[in-house]
């Protein structure tokens, strides 16, 4: 514990030297004892540098953050998705962020890859390049296999040396301040902050094992084999281990690059509507999305196929929550908001004594004022939160997958406006959630059936089922932002909170005597 006490004196001191307090300060002012604590560790003698003077608050904000390291990044990010902790308006600054650090070096990477795979394997790969990107957990190298005799452009990721053993002290050390925080300002309980930084812990630590995002690709790339104009790049397992993944090279140009896209002839206005087409089917058919499907995780091929890539972070739905987001979507298309409400009653979504059209009459409430709109606001993903929105209202129970599917759907919209401004969701969304509905052998009738086994088994590789288990689990705890009660975290939270309390308790202890022994000598 005293070890946690110095790393997060270090963490405070670090923060402190930057602007963030500052920064956050505009968006949402502090508690007095924070601006105290914060300048009493901000004491230096050398003179503060002047930086960034040109930049808004959010890139100031940003910049703070990457400077700062990992665990400080995917705590930004993280916050980026809890408006209900920091704010709209904080939280929208945060969208921004980026993930990146310098690279480690080549030597080191080389290190790793033996290590991790010996020296045989180590053997087969040849012309490991410079890194070509580097975040804040792993950074990716060209190379080339020999795979069985048969030569391979790869990318091949490799985490940073020593970032689990970095980033678990630093948490474990920002646990602690939010405990303390939570100890000392009783207002501060009702945001759970303890339960956030453990949240963040369990996700990231999901990140660092590189086995996890191997199966996922793995996965979705079974999904999607014979989806026309998608390819998902093929894993080489004999060259993937926990720290070191190996996959196909893409050879293609990322879709923020606009320009390039049209100057190689490329329909940007048809991708557009393939990534929406592409994201909701796979939403809908396989129950198996990619969930973090921002500009740079989409690239096009030079077949002119879409190929994404990072699987770190993917969501799940089972078979009901599939069939409640393909009638529901299918349902405004259409207009049909009595039918939208019948899904809810029978998917057992609200009571059953909630009056069907009221509800009815609630949704009409969302879906009438966007068909108003113009084309180019509507959105599917924000029509999902204020139907959740409302739908609480009506006690309707909570669905961590489709929130995350919901967040996604937002980024999805965000990235196929960027290609093309006047794509239509409505438009685009219906053949695909008209055809899976027709295709479907379930009538609508008959949802309470799929109800009894709302847990689709999860494909997955032999090797590594326990891995996948809390992979789920932790995805689905990052969509609802919480922890539920009686799973093994909440279990394992429940344990830290008491190792912290033992630790306060007896701090106390120990400072009361200090103080009398030091009465009694003086």
């Amino acid at each position: 514990m005293i070890k946690k006490l110095i790393t997060l004196f270090k963490l405070g001191r670090k923060v402190a030297k930057s602007d963030i307090l500052k920064i956050i300060s505009k968006f949402q002012e502090p508690p007095l004892s924070i601006k105290i604590l914060f300048k009493i560790l901000a004491f230096s003698f050398s003179k503060k540098e002047k930086k960034d003077v040109y930049k808004d608050e959010g890139e100031k904000l940003s910049n703070s953050l990457e400077s700062m390291g990992t665990t400080f990044i995917k705590l930004g990010q993280f916050l980026a998705t809890r408006p209900d902790i920091i704010g709209d308006e904080l939280s929208k600054k945060l969208e921004n962020l980026q993930d990146r650090l310098p690279p480690f070096s080549t030597v080191q990477a080389e290190e790793i890859i033996k290590k991790d795979l010996g020296n045989d394997t180590f053997n087969l790969i040849v012309n490991l390049s410079e890194p070509v990107a580097a975040a804040s957990i792993a950074q990716v190298h060209k190379a080339e296999i020999n795979d069985n005799g048969t030569i391979k452009e790869v990318a091949i990721k490799i985490l940073r040396p020593n970032i689990k053993k970095i980033f678990n002290e630093e948490i474990d050390a920002m646990m602690l301040f939010a405990f303390l925080v939570e100890s000392i300002i009783k207002k501060t309980k009702r945001l759970k902050l303890v339960e956030v930084v453990f949240l963040l812990k369990e996700i990231t630590n999901l990140e660092m094992d590189l086995r996890f995002e191997a199966a996922a690709a793995n996965e979705y790339a079974e999904n999607t084999k014979n989806d026309a104009g998608f390819k998902v790049p093929q894993i080489y397992w004999n060259f993937t281990n926990e720290n070191v993944m190996t996959l196909d090279w893409v050879e293609g140009v990322s879709i923020r690059e606009t320009e390039e896209l049209r100057k190689r002839n490329i329909d940007t206005n048809q991708i557009a509507q393939d990534i929406i087409q592409h994201f909701l089917r796979h939403a809908v058919r396989d129950g198996f999305f990619h969930a973090d499907m921002h500009q740079g995780n989409i690239f096009v091929d030079t077949n002119g196929q879409i190929v994404p890539i990072d699987f770190g972070i993917m969501g799940r739905l089972d078979k009901m929550s599939k069939r409640f987001l393909a009638e529901i979507l299918f349902g405004f298309i259409q207009r049909d908001y009595k039918k939208v409400a019948e899904v809810h009653l029978i998917a057992g979504l609200v009571p059953k004594d909630v009056p069907i059209d009221d509800l009815a009459q609630a949704l009409r409430s969302i879906g009438e004022p966007i068909f108003g709109q113009a084309v180019k606001d509507i959105s599917g993903g924000k029509l999902l939160k204020q139907l959740f929105d409302v739908t609480e209202k009506f006690n309707m129970q909570t669905q961590p997958q489709l929130l995350m599917l919901q967040k996604t759907m937002v980024v999805v919209e965000g990235v196929a406006r960027k290609l093309n401004p006047n794509t239509n969701i409505w438009t685009t969304s219906k053949p695909v959630l008209e055809s899976w509905l027709k295709e479907t052998k379930d009538p609508l009738n008959t949802i309470n059936q799929t109800i009894q086994n709302t847990s689709e088994v999860i494909k997955r590789l032999p090797e590594f089922p326990e891995i996948m288990d809390k992979a789920n689990q932790a995805l689905t705890y990052l969509a609802s932002g919480q922890i539920p009660p009686n799973s093994n975290s909440y279990n394992a939270l429940n344990n830290k909170k008491s190792e912290m309390t033992a630790f306060r308790n007896q701090s106390i202890i120990g400072i009361l005597i200090v103080v009398i022994l030091g009465l009694l000598v003086f």
